[in-house]
């Protein structure tokens, strides 16, 4: 199996360094290449071309977004990744073609027009929100709502070209009451039981 795993920290100096994000991407990396697996990464802080990147979501049997949550979604980077790569895939005919939408058959939906099914997605996530905020009905803020409703903007392009989305993974409260160690243990478990 081929595994792609992007980093999309983005560092502010002497506050968000991106340490935690590499240390869940390089567990990933080991838990795969022990198991006989091979990894490529992107670390879009780092610079990309989309070509390349495009032939890497080619070869990929998973695609692991390893990334912190800044103010409720992926830092600006990973949109401009997405923007360039997608967009290289689009005009490649690569990763899908159109919307899946057709005139002849008005029955296909939007969204259906991906070349990559049988791939799967998957987002591990570090936040400073709490655990008990997501899914829960009382949460001031998110209302019942759980991570998986936060990410659909960055899902839904992957969904778009035909993967299937696998359960995130999250590890909470990394500023006021981080349990490192056993989020590590718990991302091994995930791994497991959702990419294997």
């Amino acid at each position: 199996m081929k595994i792609l795993i992007i980093n999309a920290h983005l560092t502010y100096p002497g506050w968000s360094e991106g340490k935690l994000n590499i240390t869940f991407m390089n567990l990933a990396k080991t838990f795969f290449a022990d198991r006989g697996h091979q990894v490529t990464e992107t670390f879009i802080e780092r610079g990309y071309k989309p070509e390349e990147e495009v032939s890497k979501h080619l070869a990929a049997d998973v695609v692991i977004l390893q990334t912190p949550v800044n103010w409720f979604g992926g830092p600006w980077i990973y949109k401009k990744y997405v923007d360039e790569v997608f967009n290289a895939g689009l005009n490649q005919k690569a990763l899908l073609e159109g919307d899946g939408r057709t005139r002849k058959d008005p029955n296909k939906q939007y969204g259906t027009g991906g070349k990559m099914q049988g791939r799967k997605f998957m987002i591990s996530a570090t936040w400073n929100a709490p655990r008990e905020t997501f899914d829960n009905p009382d949460s001031f803020l998110y209302a019942g709502k759980g991570t998986a409703d936060l990410f659909l903007n960055i899902t839904s392009n992957y969904k778009f070209c035909g993967y299937d989305i696998l359960p995130d993974y999250g590890v909470f409260n990394i500023f006021k009451d981080p349990d490192i160690p056993r989020a590590l243990e718990d991302y091994k478990r995930h791994l497991e039981k959702y990419c294997l």
